[in-house]
C-alpha cells in the first residue's frame, strides 16, 4: 500500500546543493555537515501492507519523526520518493495532495493538538469540518468515533476537562472520525504515565483487531514497540539498522546497536503463541476412519489428534481410547470420537500470559487465528525453553 524508496532529507542546504553534497563522496553525512547541512535521513526504504501496524522505533535524533512527515509530504525528500498505491506522492498536484491529507491519512501526535474552546464532539469532528461535510453528519460520525475510544457519554465536556489520557483518546477518535486509510501516529502515548500508556496500547489493539488499519507507529520505546508492531524498523543517526518482526529482532539482532537495545526486553512478554508453536503432530478433518487416524497417532506416539472442521476451526480432541472404542464399533467418521480437553489460544497472545496454560492436556495447547482456525500448538517443552532462554539473555546483561 505505501512504499518509501531511498527516502532522504537534507535540512539547512537548498534542495540542489543538498543533492550535490550527497553525490560528493562515500561518507555522505560527513560531507553534508562540512557544507553546513544536517543529514536527517539517509536512505531510507521501506513498505507497508494494507492493515500492517507498521512502528518506526528509534532515540531522538535517528530519523524517524522525519520519515513520517515524509510519508505525507510535510517535510518534501530531497531525494528519493513515497508512493501510495503506486500514485508517487511526489507527483500530486496541491489538490490532490490535500486530498490524500484530508481523507487517505490521519495523523495523532504527542501534544494531542486539541483545541481548548471547542467541546471534545467538536475536536473529534474537526477534520471533517475542514472537509466541508454537513455539521449533523459530521458530528453523527464523531459520536461513533468517541464511543469506539471510550468516551461515548463525553462529547460536551472540554479538553481541559480531561486527563492526558483522555485527550489522547480525543486525538486518536478525531483521526478515526475521517475514516482514514492510513493512520500516522507520532510518539501519541510517550507523554502518558506508564498505566494510561499501557490502556492506550491496549484500546489501539483491540481498534486494530475491529477494523485492520493501515497504521505507522513511531515511538522511542522499544517494549512498546515489540508490543504493538507486525514489523518494526530500527532507526540510528537516520539510517534503518534492522526491519523485521518483534521476535525476528530478539532472536537476530543486526548489531551491537540493537543487541544492547533488546537486551532488557522481557522477552516472555514480546514472543507470541506464533513465535513459538510448530505443527501439530497429527491432526484428522472429521469425516475420516478412526481406525487410520489411531494409526497416525500410534505411530507418532501422540497422546491425541486436534479433529478440525470444514472451515478449519477446531472440532474437538480425539484421544486413542476414544478412537479405538470409535473403530471396534465400526464408526465412519469422527463425530463420535470428539472430546473438548483441551485448551486454544490467538497466535498474537504473548507468552506471559499462555505459560500457565501449557502441560495440562493430553494434547498440546493449540494456537488459532482470527478466524479460530487452527495453526499449530504450544508444547510445554517450548514454553520452558522460550522462558529459560529468556532468563539466559537476562543474566548475561546483568
Amino acid at each position: 500500500m505505501i512504499e518509501a524508496r531511498h527516502l532522504t532529507k537534507v535540512f539547512d542546504l537548498s534542495p540542489a546543493r543538498a543533492r550535490r553534497t550527497l553525490d560528493a563522496g562515500p561518507d555522505r553525512a560527513r560531507a553534508v555537515r562540512e557544507a553546513g547541512g544536517v543529514l536527517a535521513v539517509d536512505d531510507v526504504s521501506f513498505s507497508v501492507e494494507r492493515g500492517e501496524l507498521f512502528v518506526i522505533m528509534g532515540l531522538s535524533g535517528s530519523g524517524k519523526s522525519t520519515v513520517i512527515r515524509m510519508i505525507n509530504r510535510l517535510v518534501v525528500p530531497t531525494t528519493g520518493s513515497v508512493l501510495y498505491d503506486g500514485t508517487d506522492v511526489g507527483g500530486m498536484t496541491p489538490r490532490q495532495l490535500r486530498g490524500l491529507r484530508n481523507e487517505r491519512v490521519g495523523m495523532v501526535f504527542q501534544h494531542f493538538a486539541l483545541f481548548p474552546h471547542r467541546t471534545v464532539r467538536e475536536n473529534a469532528a474537526y477534520g471533517l469540518k475542514a472537509r466541508g461535510v454537513p455539521r449533523r453528519e459530521r458530528l453523527r460520525r464523531a459520536d461513533r468515533a468517541l464511543e469506539q475510544v471510550g468516551l461515548g457519554q463525553r462529547g460536551g465536556a472540554y479538553p481541559d476537562e480531561f486527563s492526558g489520557g483522555m485527550q489522547q483518546r480525543v486525538g486518536l477518535a478525531r483521526a478515526l472520525t475521517t475514516d482514514p486509510d492510513v493512520l500516522i501516529m507520532d510518539e501519541p502515548f510517550s507523554a502518558l504515565d506508564p498505566l494510561t500508556r499501557r490502556s492506550m496500547q491496549e484500546q489501539l489493539l483491540e481498534l486494530q483487531r475491529d477494523f485492520r488499519k493501515t497504521i505507522i507507529f513511531v515511538t522511542h520505546d522499544l517494549n512498546e514497540a515489540m508490543r504493538l508492531g507486525d514489523r518494526i524498523m530500527v532507526m540510528r543517526d537516520g539510517r534503518t539498522i534492522q526491519l523485521g518482526t518483534g521476535p525476528e529482532i530478539i532472536a537476530r539482532p543486526a548489531d551491537g546497536y540493537v543487541h544492547d537495545f533488546v537486551s532488557d526486553v522481557d522477552r516472555t512478554r514480546v514472543l507470541t503463541a506464533a513465535a513459538v508453536m510448530r505443527p501439530p503432530w497429527v491432526t484428522a478433518a472429521l469425516g475420516e476412519d478412526p481406525a487410520a487416524v489411531l494409526a497416525r497417532l500410534e505411530r507418532s506416539r501422540a497422546r491425541g489428534a486436534y479433529v478440525t472442521a470444514p472451515d478449519g476451526g477446531i472440532a474437538g480432541v480425539a484421544t486413542p481410547e476414544a478412537l479405538s472404542a470409535a473403530a471396534a464399533e465400526r464408526r465412519a467418521d469422527l463425530e463420535h470420537c470428539l472430546g473438548g480437553d483441551y485448551t486454544a489460544v490467538p497466535d498474537d497472545t504473548p507468552l506471559v500470559e499462555f505459560c500457565h496454560l501449557t502441560g495440562g492436556h493430553a494434547v498440546p495447547l493449540a494456537v488459532v487465528d482470527r478466524d479460530k482456525r487452527l495453526v499449530g500448538v504450544v508444547p510445554r517443552a517450548r514454553v520452558l525453553d522460550a522462558i529459560a532462554s529468556a532468563a539466559e539473555d537476562r543474566s548475561e546483561h546483568a
